[in-house]
């Protein structure tokens, strides 16, 4: 991997998803520019019926360091994430941010996560180590929270307390490195799957602490079909890797490369 370099010198791209969120997106770009004043943005809105697109459009009209990428039906946060991906890496930008459009990701806590770049290549804002804390949150949503993480870090052998957690900041190389083609999950799934990819490209992942407040307008995205696919997927990986495991293990046993 290339030595890290400081990414306050680095162009920074924070990528907003955004399904029905007129009253909220107004709101965190305030935030994260007075947070980040360096940092550019690209709002990626499914087709928004509140008008958070035109809302966004905007924006971008006012402010050079907005951007907008629309698109015509709701396809999932893992696609939406892949097209602002593929625009960021295509403008040469060094670093890429996943934010929520809802307040959950507290912009003031993103100069926490680009700090940790100076020694990761993968940094992920954690829920569920030592700082780090939900807010709002129903006692039910949190036991699936941690239970799905908990799962995960058995199923894969992965050293993460949040693999489902969706505040992270990529070095680009982490981007590239991964085959975005492959990457047809989303929600929960989504986000185990880039930080799967990501460890066994053997790019270094870290988590800091971060506070998570449940949102305060709007609906959540979250659904049982999303949960589901979570689990489904998860276990076929943690499956095909112990198989993976065993078959090296059977080739050593027997001196054969």
């Amino acid at each position: 991997m290339s030595q890290p370099t400081q990414a306050a010198d680095q162009r920074i791209l924070v990528i907003i998803p955004t399904y029905n969120e007129a009253v909220n997106l107004p709101v965190i770009l305030n935030r994260l520019f007075a947070a980040v004043p360096s940092a550019h943005v690209l709002v990626v809105d499914d087709g928004s019926p509140d008008g958070t697109g035109e809302i966004a459009d905007k924006l971008a009209i006012e402010d050079g360091r907005i951007e907008v990428l629309h698109r015509t039906a709701k396809a999932g946060l893992g696609a939406a994430y892949v097209a602002g991906f593929r625009r960021g890496l295509a403008a040469g930008y060094d670093v890429l941010i996943e934010m929520d459009a809802d307040g959950s990701h507290a912009p003031e806590q993103l100069p926490r996560l680009l700090a940790a770049l100076a020694h990761a290549d993968l940094v992920v804002g954690s829920r569920w180590v030592p700082g780090g804390q939900v807010r709002n949150w129903p006692k039910s949503r949190e036991a699936l929270s941690r239970g799905a993480n908990i799962y995960t870090r058995m199923a894969l052998g992965i050293d993460l307390h949040d693999a489902t957690g969706g505040y992270r900041a990529y070095r680009r190389e982490v981007l590239q490195a991964i085959d975005l083609d492959a990457i047809a999950s989303h929600g929960y799934c989504f986000q185990i799957d880039l930080a799967w990819r990501a460890v066994r490209a053997g790019f270094r992942v870290s988590e800091v602490p971060i506070t998570f407040a449940d949102r305060e307008h709007g609906e959540s995205k979250m659904s049982g079909g999303i949960v589901r696919e979570a689990l489904f997927k998860v276990t076929e990986w943690g499956l095909v890797h112990r198989g993976e495991q065993l078959r090296g293990a059977l080739r050593r046993g027997t001196g054969r490369s």
